[in-house]
């Protein structure tokens, strides 16, 4: 479902080409549409989330239960980052007072959780303009401090921040002799769109 909404977004949004006036850049309006790129990031976002989720279930429980629960504590951080930012984005208000939560969520619970969030991304992403990716958004951390990017800022730090954190958990799985999944860019787009196989 995820994979689908992010192909159809990558199709219909097109790039335009960068232009340049006197040897400096153009006005932001005019630069090249990053949409179709963010889109693509977040539908591999999504799916590395389930591959990493489909590892973490082959942890046991009772022999590692630390391992577990470090896997599931750093993974529901990543989430409660996507939800905070995800309120800025919208101009809504969130519940969060930290960056994580202080009860640890189950394996199901997380992994239906990010599903839904993962989802939202893709949707909102699909959906947004150069102009609305340029525009800056104000807002306040969990620690007070006030903040300010633009939307194609926020939305490249949570594809960079989840990434940070999946690499943290697939080092929990290796002490626990799991392999961590092999979830990089180069996989999605190849096991999603096969053509690229191709010779021709």
């Amino acid at each position: 479902m995820i994979l689908r909404a992010h192909e159809r977004a990558t199709r219909a949004a097109m790039p335009s080409i960068i232009q340049a006036q006197g040897g400096r850049p153009a006005a932001r309006e005019n630069f090249m549409n990053t949409t179709p790129l963010l889109a693509s990031l977040f539908g591999y976002k999504a799916w590395a989330n389930e591959e990493l989720l489909a590892q973490m279930r082959s942890l046991d429980a009772q022999a590692h239960g630390e391992h577990l629960h470090a896997a599931l504590r750093t993974l529901n951080h990543t989430f409660v980052v996507d939800r905070i930012f995800a309120a800025h984005l919208t101009g809504a208000q969130h519940d969060y007072a930290a960056t994580n939560t202080n009860d640890t969520p189950g394996l199901d619970e997380l992994q239906s959780a990010l599903a839904r969030s993962d989802r939202w991304y893709v949707d909102y992403v699909a959906g947004l303009t150069p102009a609305e990716l340029a525009q800056h958004v104000r807002f306040t951390f969990t620690d007070g401090l006030a903040g300010r990017m633009s939307r194609e800022e926020i939305l490249a730090h949570l594809i960079t921040h989840g990434g940070y954190h999946r690499g943290a958990i697939g080092r929990i799985l290796l002490q626990a002799s799991v392999p961590p999944p092999r979830d990089t860019y180069t996989v999605f787009l190849h096991r999603t769109q096969p053509e690229r196989r191709s010779a021709g």
